[in-house]
């Protein structure tokens, strides 16, 4: 999961210093000026337009709503609130980051939605991926994702919006719209390097399902967000300098590189024979820390996630893990 910094207290005063301020002491040092900066250009975009912050909205029972309650979308996608929750970049790290957001479940709704809500959820269930496979790509970026110019933004970038996932992507496609945000000949992701990074993801996805099924938890319209370098000579080079480096501590504790199956969150490792090694970022020092980053898979949006002791795993979020695990493999090979 992406790490929790802490929150922030917004209002219209807010500016640098004050933020800086809130700032835990353990994460302080790491942040540049300009990224206080950013930081508060958000933070002003998510306060209402008024001259004092909006209070929270009244606390409500956690109870099933009656089915003639009337669901209004919310359209501009604002919570009125002053608070703010502080998470880790996901992307940090990357010269040219691939992301895909990736929504599990076969039901998207949770116990105390409205009945029309249910009805417009179990409505794209039905229609896309969801039903058959319990996920549904909800968006997706890919450096250099094609070969046309008039495809791609400003930065290189091919997107693909929601409607993706919902229109063009289906049970018999979906593997091909993988392949598109893996492999990639136009920013020198070639097949070799392809199946590197998903065998990585592969194996992330089966700790994910390992866990998923240790727990007894309830996640709806959960996601994973997958995030690699989508840049090959920027990969290639992450993966060297990870690979000397997981080689070099290794040495240091005289451990055999070539056999070793520590893992490194922060990259890919190859051993001599070519073999991924893949290792947790306690096996780092403070210098290997800092080497580029090469993949990361996190699980997101815990908007309706509670714990549900003696009610099992969470199949529902599951199925859509199982059926990423089989495409990965597939990939992989």
């Amino acid at each position: 999961m992406p790490l929790f910094v802490g929150t922030l207290s917004l209002s219209d005063a807010t500016d640098v210093a004050s933020i800086k301020d809130q700032i835990p002491a353990a994460v302080a040092g790491h942040i540049s000026m300009e990224v206080t900066e950013q930081m508060m250009e958000m933070a002003t975009q998510m306060l209402p337009h008024s001259t004092t912050p909006a209070s929270p909205p009244e606390p409500t029972l956690a109870m099933p709503l009656s089915d003639n309650i009337k669901w209004v979308p919310n359209a501009n996608k604002k919570i009125a609130t002053d608070k703010a929750v502080v998470l880790e970049n996901a992307t940090y790290g990357y010269t040219r980051p691939n992301i895909m957001d990736v929504k599990l479940g076969v039901r998207l709704w949770a116990d105390d939605a409205p009945l029309e809500k249910r009805q417009r959820f179990d409505k794209i269930s039905a229609e896309t991926t969801h039903g058959d496979l319990g996920f549904r790509i909800a968006g997706m970026r890919v450096y250099r994702g094609s070969e046309k110019a008039e495809d791609l933004d400003a930065d290189e970038y091919r997107k693909y919006s929601k409607d993706y996932g919902r229109v063009d992507v289906n049970s018999g496609n979906v593997v091909d719209a993988f392949k598109n945000f893996i492999f990639n000949d136009h920013a020198k992701i070639d097949e070799e390097l392809g199946k590197a990074i998903a065998n990585a993801f592969l194996d992330d996805l089966k700790r994910v399902q390992e866990i998923l099924e240790s727990e007894e938890t309830r996640m709806f319209s959960a996601s994973l967000l997958f995030v690699f370098e989508g840049d090959g000579d920027a990969l290639r080079a992450a993966i060297d300098e990870t690979s000397a480096s997981a080689t070099m501590s290794l040495q240091d504790k005289g451990e055999d590189a070539g056999r070793s199956t520590i893992r490194v969150d922060s990259g890919i490792a190859l051993d001599e024979e070519g073999e991924i090694i893949l290792a947790g970022e306690e096996e780092l020092s403070d210098d290997e820390a800092d080497i580029p980053h090469i993949y990361s898979l996190k699980l997101i949006d815990f908007a309706h996630a509670k714990w549900t002791p003696g009610q099992g795993p969470d199949e529902n979020s599951i199925k859509g893990v199982r059926s990423l695990i089989r495409i990965f493999e597939e990939l992989a090979q």
